[in-house]
């Protein structure tokens, strides 16, 4: 009897775990960026990020195939931490950020790739041009629950692009052409979902 009961427990214990990781989160803001790193006259290398980042991920452990990933960038919250290089990068010259205000990601596959290890392939918006691009994911993390009740888990994605790729061409010479890109995330799935 006592070892009906635990098993019976203990299965409950593992499907709400299940059940917790897997659905619909939403990527946290305030605890979510999109960096950068780009060659500077062949000689440095600048780093820079998106501080406004928003979006959802379906997240099934079972399944990797059934994961995916939204995300939007406010192409206007770039920081570099030089004011007069942000504004160029916010211009026409680059992003055309009162053009196309946001950079975007929409996933269209996705496969395990080692353990804690995601690939998911989706169309990277950038400049009004859309291109086919792979994020290597490490992650997602184990859900935790948070004080409020919320599970939350995180996951750092990479990838590289050609900017010319997107008709990002301004600076040439000056500017490298391959940049670097690295999305971490922490979501949150609230409490009740």
């Amino acid at each position: 009897m006592v070892r009906s009961v635990f098993t019976f427990v203990f299965s409950l214990a593992l499907a709400a775990t299940a059940a917790a990781q897997t659905g619909t989160w939403q990527i946290d803001p305030n605890h979510s960026s999109a960096q950068f790193s780009v060659r500077h006259l062949g000689v440095s290398t600048v780093r820079g990020a998106f501080t406004k980042v928003s979006g959802t991920a379906q997240y099934d452990t079972a399944d990797p195939s059934k994961n995916s990933l939204d995300a939007t960038i406010d192409a206007s919250s770039v920081d570099t931490r030089v004011q007069m290089r942000d504004n160029d990068l916010r211009s026409d010259h680059f992003l055309d950020a009162q053009k196309y205000p946001t950079i975007t990601f929409k996933s269209k596959s996705a496969k395990a790739a080692g353990d804690g290890k995601l690939q998911i392939t989706g169309d990277l918006t950038i400049h009004g041009v859309t291109k086919e691009v792979v994020l290597d994911v490490d992650g997602p993390s184990a859900p935790i629950k948070d004080p409020w009740g919320n599970q939350r888990i995180g996951a750092s994605a990479s990838t590289k692009i050609n900017r010319k790729d997107f008709g990002v061409n301004g600076a040439p010479g000056v500017v490298g052409d391959d940049i670097s890109i690295t999305i971490d995330a922490e979501l949150i799935q609230p409490k009740g979902k």
